[in-house]
């Protein structure tokens, strides 16, 4: 299979959208108020025989922005125990969102895809995050569908009866470190594992693509 083919079974299997997948660690619950600390994005692809994998990964540690509100228990449960401190390497929310834009824009082209489309676990909340520091960065080009995402705490309750993200991993079989965990790179990466491992089972099962459900049917009604 041409490497052309193997790129238009990525943009077929999602109706022309590219999934990234997004984690964020914040200083609190309000994306218009509170900082926004880290970010991961983690962009997907597909070898020749369709089955879904992690392509690229962006990460970013993030300086408050200017008069956020840091919540203190937010920073116990994310572990960041000082935002401004220069050992973090961090920068700008806009400097990040660039870089993750733009290889996301890149991505897009290479798969034919018209945007992109995030995926998160409660991805309602690192949506709400990443759009209000796009917003605040006054970035015009965010490849992000406003509204639409794949949420595998979802995903996960149809798939494994589990919607706690650390649960569902170990119920698909995979190994999660709960002292890794509520740093943006970890759960990004146990998040895309997830996401694929999901996706590829429906494949596995005879779920996609569609028409092996009718053929299936056909034979059935045949013998």
């Amino acid at each position: 299979m041409t490497e052309i083919a193997d790129h238009n079974l990525l943009k077929k299997r999602f109706r022309g959208y590219l999934p990234v997948v997004v984690d964020v660690e914040t200083a609190g619950f309000n994306a218009k108020t509170d900082a926004l600390l880290e970010i991961c994005a983690i962009t997907l692809t597909m070898d020749e025989d369709g089955w879904l994998k992690p392509a690229t990964t962006m990460h970013f540690h993030i300086t408050p922005f200017e008069g956020a509100n840091i919540e203190k228990e937010a920073l116990e449960f994310n572990g960041i125990r000082d935002p401004f401190s220069p050992l973090r390497g961090a920068v700008s929310e806009e400097k990040a969102l660039k870089e993750i834009y733009k290889q996301i824009r890149k991505e897009q082209k290479i798969h034919g895809c018209q945007r992109a489309i995030m995926v998160a676990h409660n991805a309602t909340f690192d949506h709400k995050f990443v759009f209000a520091a796009s917003d605040r960065s006054k970035l015009k080009r965010n490849p992000f569908h406003p509204f639409a995402t794949f949420d595998t705490a979802a995903l996960s309750g149809l798939a494994f009866g589990q919607t706690v993200l650390a649960k569902a991993c170990q119920a698909a079989g995979m190994a999660f470190d709960n002292r890794e965990a509520h740093s943006a790179l970890y759960d990004t990466e146990r998040t895309a594992t997830l996401f694929c491992e999901i996706v590829n089972k429906w494949k596995q099962l005879g779920g996609w693509p569609l028409g092996d459900i009718q053929t299936a049917e056909d034979n059935e009604s045949i013998s």
